[in-house]
């Protein structure tokens, strides 16, 4: 994260937005462009993020559960289980995602997220 020398459990969202996204192996995979936050609970419920692409073109944005992404202090971003083939065999989505629960149950039964946010 951008301030490394605070102790506590909060973080700002500007601090979160472009940061990087590996595998377990360490890949550069993405990068966190935004969160979708519940308005009812204040529960981050997503991690929208870009994929692919060579500087800026091409790049693809999926929202991925945030349930899914884990902070790594020795690579100073996020790690993830998902894969490619994940990505590619997501629920495709459009604008209106976010405000579609079935779509949203769809997405966590695809990422295997047991406990999805509004839980």
């Amino acid at each position: 994260m951008k301030d490394e020398s605070s102790t506590h459990n909060l973080v700002s969202t500007s601090d979160v937005n472009g940061e990087a996204v590996y595998s377990p192996s360490g890949d550069h995979i993405g990068t966190i462009d935004h969160l979708m936050i519940d308005k009812n609970s204040g529960k981050v419920a997503y991690a929208v993020m870009t994929f692919g692409g060579f500087l800026g073109i091409g790049e693809e944005t999926f929202p991925v559960p945030w349930k899914k992404l884990n902070y790594d202090t020795s690579r100073n971003g996020f790690t993830t289980d998902i894969t490619e083939d994940d990505l590619n065999d997501a629920p495709p989505h459009d604008d209106r995602w976010s405000r579609d629960r079935t779509y949203e149950e769809r997405l966590h039964t695809h990422y295997g997220v047991m406990n999805p946010y509004w839980y």
